[in-house]
């Protein structure tokens, strides 16, 4: 097969370990990407060439359209709907300047080697999408995003490495005549966290990143001269040593990468419902000081970030957002907020799931301080506080309660419901960075006697910076429609349970322990605190929604290979050892 990847990456001055001299050849021999279609010519528009610099500081802060145009086999095959202009006004409206937009194209390809012809249909939704962006006057940038785990998969045993260049190649030499002459607003980025981890798949990838390159040039247009990012193996920081600058680079550049960390807190792993204390701040400080001070002279985008409000405290998320966002900024680097839809934005009612993380995040680029909610950051604690809620179990008489705030300078402005602005002495009072909620304020939500659920909820203002909020709740212990049942009889998919929620309508972490008093996953964690001893993993064992609790297939399988009956303690908030908010369910095997 004669191969326009061999002949690209020769005359960047690359060797194909698995070219043989059969296949290569020249650019005039080769007909399916060279001459077929010539490089894009733009008339009539109107280009303003862009540092990498200016891009990034414009783009601050974005936006992602996460399982959107990723989705397979196509958009809207996922959770979200295909992707409307009303969902970007949303967007705008609350402050963002860009849009990130990963495309999937492993199921749009309509032709082999060595054209690897994509879809002209799926091309011009693409670019569609991007117009839609940019003419909401929004900074874009867009990608290649999961064909990253599928062909173009470079750790593959037995990975056709001349292939995958290839393809890439031919990818993005279309998706780079697409896109030619869109305004310099309109960034790209060659692949989505592509997988690596030796010397070899390193020096893979850094091919790749050549190929995109060589591609954008011979696509004409405007983007020779068009902003990229480029990356190390799957973006994270830790693994930014491998990255090598293509050589005779024209294109204005910046580098990406991708923050999901501590692991455990982000994705509600063993139990970790706590995050805030000098230590968790540091080791956030030194993952993104080690991009920065590897990449000292050259813009940085933050392209993904994200603890999800669907397993992450709220008062623990608002301080991490807080955090990492304010820990970015004063490195000059620009953060995206990753949303796949169900996280962040509710893209049907525009409606913000967690606004307060969005406002945090909007202070800190304008520069104020934020006051936050306190809230337990020790992991041994074994009742963990959260001035985010005010909790009432059903049968308790109704108490004064007092939170504390992290003030960071300001001070207390106001406190209301909806439009009712409470009254300082009657509804509340303060006592330096404490409030104290009066018994006869919330005796007007709260009794012994009142149905379980969330009752109101209070905003809190200060002089600078994001509001928080109170969430009143009075809660009980939920019910199941039943507490066990046998490994065996769901054949194929997640086990869901019908609940009855009496407060949160959210699990907090799950303790997974067989028969023999072994815990089924993650033995490990019994050297953990006492609230995070054999919990499982947010996804991966368990899961929840509005009206059910859930066992995943992994959870299933795990039980079926341990030949044990296994109890899942499901943990609800208000946490606290012994408190008796949690629900056991039991598989047989």
């Amino acid at each position: 097969m004669k191969s326009a990847t061999a002949l690209a990456v020769t005359l960047l001055g690359f060797h194909l370990a698995d070219a043989s001299p059969r296949n290569r050849t020249s650019v005039a021999s080769h007909k399916g990407l060279t001459k077929e279609k010539p490089a894009v010519a733009c008339q009539g528009t109107d280009f303003r060439p862009l540092s990498a610099g200016q891009w990034i500081d414009a783009a601050s802060p974005g936006w992602n359209a996460g399982n959107t145009l990723d989705a397979t086999p196509t958009e809207g095959s996922w959770n979200n709907p295909p992707l409307q202009g009303s969902t970007l006004d949303y967007v705008k409206a609350a402050g963002y300047k860009s849009v990130r937009i990963p495309v999937t194209y492993v199921e749009h390809f309509v032709g082999g080697s060595p054209d690897w012809k994509i879809n002209a249909t799926w091309l011009q939704r693409v670019s569609d999408v991007v117009d839609m962006a940019t003419s909401r006057g929004l900074f874009v940038i867009t990608n290649i995003h999961h064909d990253s785990s599928n062909w173009a998969d470079v750790t593959k045993p037995g990975a056709n490495q001349t292939q995958i260049q290839e393809k890439f190649y031919a990818a993005w030499l279309q998706i780079g005549k697409t896109l030619a002459c869109k305004p310099a607003s309109v960034a790209l980025e060659p692949i989505n966290e592509a997988p690596g981890n030796t010397d070899q798949d390193a020096d893979n990838l850094n091919k790749m990143n050549a190929l995109f390159l060589k591609a954008l040039a011979d696509s004409g247009g405007y983007n020779a001269q068009r902003v990229v990012t480029l990356s190390g193996p799957g973006m994270g920081a830790d693994k930014t040593h491998w990255f090598k600058r293509p050589a005779n680079m024209t294109n204005p550049w910046a580098f990406q990468f991708h923050f999901y960390s501590p692991y455990d807190f982000v994705f509600g792993a063993w139990g970790k419902t706590v995050w805030g204390s000098d230590s968790d701040k540091a080791a956030v400080l030194a993952e993104i000081s080690s991009v920065r001070n590897n990449f000292t002279d050259v813009p940085i985008l933050l392209g993904e970030f994200d603890a999800s409000q669907l397993n992450a405290e709220p008062a623990a998320r608002w301080k991490w957002f807080d955090y990492v966002v304010r820990t970015c900024k004063s490195l000059g680097i620009t953060t995206v907020l990753w949303d796949n839809g169900l996280d962040n934005l509710d893209r049907q009612t525009g409606q913000w799931r967690d606004k307060i993380a969005v406002d945090i995040t909007m202070a800190v680029l304008r520069g104020e301080n934020n006051s936050l909610a306190d809230c337990t950051t020790d992991p041994s604690a074994t009742t963990q506080q959260s001035s985010a809620y005010i909790f009432n179990k059903v049968g308790s008489s109704v108490t004064d309660q007092t939170l504390p705030f992290l003030l960071n300078g300001n001070k207390f402005k106001s406190f209301s419901v909806g439009s009712t602005v409470l009254n300082e002495g009657q509804d509340y009072t303060i006592s330096g960075s404490a409030v104290t909620f009066k018994k006869s304020f919330l005796s007007t939500y709260l009794s012994p006697t009142a149905e379980p659920g969330t009752k109101a909820n209070v905003t809190v203002a200060f002089s600078s910076g994001a509001p928080s909020q109170v969430e009143i709740v009075q809660w009980d212990v939920p019910t199941l429609r039943s507490y066990t049942s046998a490994a065996k009889a769901v054949p194929s998919g997640d086990l869901q349970i019908p609940i009855v929620w009496k407060g949160l309508h959210r699990v907090a972490a799950v303790k997974i322990t067989t028969s023999a008093g072994a815990y089924l996953v993650d033995d490990w964690t019994q050297w953990l605190p006492d609230l995070q001893k054999g919990r499982g993993t947010f996804n991966s064992q368990w899961n929840y929604d509005q009206d059910r609790i859930i066992i995943t297939r992994g959870g299933l399988d795990a039980v079926a290979s341990s030949g044990k009956t296994t109890t899942f303690m499901f943990e609800f908030y208000p946490r606290a050892a012994g408190n008796g908010n949690t629900l056991n369910y039991t598989l047989t095997v």
